[in-house]
């Protein structure tokens, strides 16, 4: 069998480049901006990959690592919305120049393959689809380099991605790294922005530093225009709701270059919050990264070669593309919608739909000059960054502080290239994030009908992502790290593998995907955070006696959707003259100050008698509880009350009624008495996530042996004999498996329905 990148090395002969080069740079025009050039990496590729494993009906797969460069034109209306691509350096065809690094696994035979891709835009250079995937790395293993990292055979039988026959694919989209990084990071590479005579373009930044440990410098994003320390300003802060001091011009230095700060005979203190605000120079033209991964479809999807005869490595193979992301590359893909980048320079869709998680309504700190697209707003952090921003919905809203209408959609609605999309988030989102306002009016008044484009599902009382289970027993809490409470262990990841099969199914075969779930007004499960009263958590005796007192603490805090004011014609331009905003009040709260501008007002879910989230696509963690599981935490210790930003709560139920002393929660032994009633249950939750197809049934019995373990664990007692019962397929699976015995089920051939032209 002939390997893809081993072809690619035999056309590559002096006289076709040569000739191609000629050709790309005399006959190609400004119009033409594209994907010019990809450069495979032979030594860094491999086929197979995988260890050599091989899946039936698909074969085995390899790795394509290698770089891709491109250009726009920066007149082109697509373009255009990108800022400061006017002072960005051109080429000899009037075009702006950028390139990526990127990383392919797809099946050695693409006949064999299902003609779909899932790309994933990587989260800070990093990999992030291995939940989705249910795959694991191997000890020790790079999980940036999975080709090379995932080779045990168990692991890829029971993956998810590749029996289907998906290719993968990952390309760097934020200027990170070097191209050629041996750790296998996503990266790309912008130009610096100039004035028009060459001279360095200089501007307002900021930068709120929290270091993890202490630490002797902090790094800027953007170099010094000047070391002139009084033109720059450091404060200080222990608390988020502590007036910030000022560190005199004497208390903190540059280093030489200017590009980053240490504190005069000291270090910066571990969790304690530093704003710095100065005068940078030379910011980068990073929405760039927008166009970077628009082109890089339209190449993979819609072209046969490059401008040098180098071939596409999935040309006429990919007929359907859908992404999965994990948080920030999900803020990437919401404003890549709102500013029209599903358009290809074609006129065709980049992407047939998008699984967002851990998105909600939020945008990215990267169309902006001087902007910073690691950043990302919580309850603690970051809050000046701009990010999120009207719109929030994609449905049309009317904004009543900008008096702007407007969605999310509306750029690819006059186009024709929307893409579907499953809207997947946490509980957390609604704390740190105001996730609300992904499905309320910017008012605050109404909740919003769905788009005909997307749905939208809440993960019940989960935490942005899902923490680590120490020694992985079902039911042990994870650690507290600087949190009161142990962290919240709800993992979504087969809600998430159930819907990604409903994307595809939406897009393929027109089938409806599962309504939305989401917390309303009008039913009362979408409420303010206070009174505690209101919102329903009880008061609950903490496990912990280094609290600041005897019970879960419970604050409502919560973060505020200030609009803020970054100076003149800042969201028409996306410069800004004033950085930070002017925000004068962080006493006595930070939160909910109409001094510090106008807010749109956000909500969050309103609990249970367990303190357990209502509304939304309850895990049967949740249905059926051994715990009190919550989106939100706070500090302990010198930060004491403030957020634990992404972190959540586990907070487990008593065993016994004699073990749970004034704790409003019944006990483990009340609610379920015997291991048969727990059990039940039990199977009764997962029935329904079936039935909802919120779950699949390749994944249920994984599910109900988790689920089985974590009630011993927590208390539930041990059936007859002490062994757990065997699982057994679901009704719901079984009904599946008689319908495509006798013809009549559901098609699961992994292959698009779409004519195969």
């Amino acid at each position: 069998m002939t390997h893809f990148f081993a072809r690619s090395r035999s056309i590559r002969s002096f006289g076709i480049a040569f000739v191609a080069s000629l050709a790309a740079l005399f006959t190609a025009s400004p119009a033409d901006a594209r994907i010019t050039r990809i450069e495979i990496d032979a030594a860094r590729s491999q086929s197979p990959t995988f260890g050599g494993f091989s899946w039936p009906n698909v074969g085995q797969y390899e790795k394509i690592v290698g770089k891709a460069f491109g250009e726009v034109n920066p007149h082109d209306r697509r373009n255009r919305v990108i800022v400061d691509i006017e002072f960005a350096p051109r080429n000899a065809r009037g075009n702006v120049e950028y390139a990526f690094n990127f990383y392919i696994l797809k099946p050695i035979d693409l006949s064999r393959g299902a003609r779909k891709m899932m790309y994933e835009p990587p989260n800070r250079g990093g990999k992030t689809w291995a939940a989705l995937g249910r795959v694991a790395v191997d000890p020790g293993g790079n999980g940036d380099d999975p080709g090379s990292a995932i080779t045990n055979p168990t692991v890829l039988a029971n993956s998810f991605l590749m029996p289907r026959g998906y290719t993968i694919v990952w390309s760097g989209w934020e200027n990170l790294d070097s191209l050629d990084n041996p750790a296998f990071n996503s990266t790309a590479s912008f130009p610096i922005a100039r004035n028009p005579d060459g001279s360095a373009i200089t501007g307002p930044s900021y930068e709120y530093i929290v270091v993890g440990a202490a630490a002797a410098s902090a790094a800027l994003s953007y170099p010094a225009a000047t070391l002139d320390k009084t033109q720059a300003t450091l404060t200080h802060r222990v608390h988020l709701n502590d007036a910030p001091q000022a560190i005199p011009a004497s208390g903190w230095n540059y280093n030489a270059a200017g590009t980053a700060i240490s504190l005069a005979g000291g270090s910066f203190v571990a969790n304690d919050i530093y704003e710095f605000a100065y005068t940078a120079k030379d910011p980068r033209v990073n929405g760039l990264g927008f166009a970077a991964v628009r082109d890089w479809m339209e190449f993979l999807r819609y072209q046969r070669r490059d401008d040098y005869n180098n071939p596409n490595p999935l040309a006429r193979h990919i007929k359907r593309v859908y992404t999965e992301i994990s948080s920030q590359p999900g803020r990437l893909l919401n404003d890549f919608r709102h500013l029209g980048f599903n358009e290809t320079e074609s006129g065709r869709k980049a992407f047939d739909g998008h699984m967002q998680w851990i998105a909600a309504g939020n945008g990215i700190n990267m169309n902006y000059r001087f902007s910073q697209s690691g950043r990302t707003e919580r309850n603690r952090q970051n809050h000046l960054h701009i990010e999120g921003r009207f719109p929030f919905a994609n449905v049309t809203t009317h904004d009543p502080i900008t008096r702007e209408t407007d969605s999310r959609y509306k750029s690819c609605e006059r186009t024709g290239t929307c893409p579907l999309g499953m809207e997947i988030y946490s509980a957390n989102e609604y704390w740190v994030k105001s996730a609300s306002l992904l499905h309320t009016t910017p008012d605050g008044t109404r909740d919003l009908p769905d788009s005909k484009f997307t749905r939208n599902y809440f993960m019940s009382s989960m935490r942005h992502g899902t923490a680590a289970t120490p020694g992985g027993i079902a039911g042990t809490p994870p650690s507290r790290g600087l949190c009161q409470q142990s962290d919240n262990p709800l993992n979504s990841a087969p809600v998430q593998r159930a819907l990604f099969i409903a994307l595809d199914e939406w897009a393929t075969e027109d089938r409806n995907p599962p309504r939305s779930r989401v917390p309303k007004l009008k039913d009362g499960t979408l409420v303010p955070p206070l009174p505690q009263s209101g919102m329903g958590f009880p008061n609950i005796p903490s496990p912990f006696a280094d609290g600041p007192g005897p019970l879960v603490t419970y604050t409502g805090l919560k973060t505020t959707r200030y609009h803020f004011d970054y100076g003149l014609n800042f969201y028409q331009t996306g410069i800004a003259t004033i950085n930070p905003p002017v925000f004068p009040f962080t006493t006595p709260s930070y939160q909910d100050d109409q001094r510090n501008g106008p807010i749109y007002p956000s909500f969050i879910p309103k609990t249970d008698g367990d303190g357990n989230d209502i509304a939304g696509v309850r895990l049967p963690d949740v249905t059926v509880p051994l715990a009190t599981y919550t989106g939100w935490a706070l500090r302990r210790g010198a930060q004491a009350n403030d957020g634990c930003e992404a972190a959540g709560q586990f907070i487990p139920f008593a065993k016994t009624e004699a073990d749970r002393g004034n704790d409003p929660r019944p006990s483990v032994a009340a609610r379920y008495p015997t291991f048969a009633a727990y059990h039940g249950k039990l199977r009764s939750a997962l029935e329904r996530m079936v039935s909802d197809r919120l779950l699949l049934c390749e994944d249920a019995g994984t599910e109900e042996a988790r689920l089985m373990q974590a009630g011993i664990t927590r208390g539930v007692l041990p059936p007859e004999g002490g062994v757990l019962p065997a699982v057994e397929p679901l009704r719901a699976c079984r009904e599946d498996e008689d319908e495509d015995e006798h013809g009549h089920g559901h098609d699961h051939d992994h292959r698009d329905h779409d004519d195969d032209d």
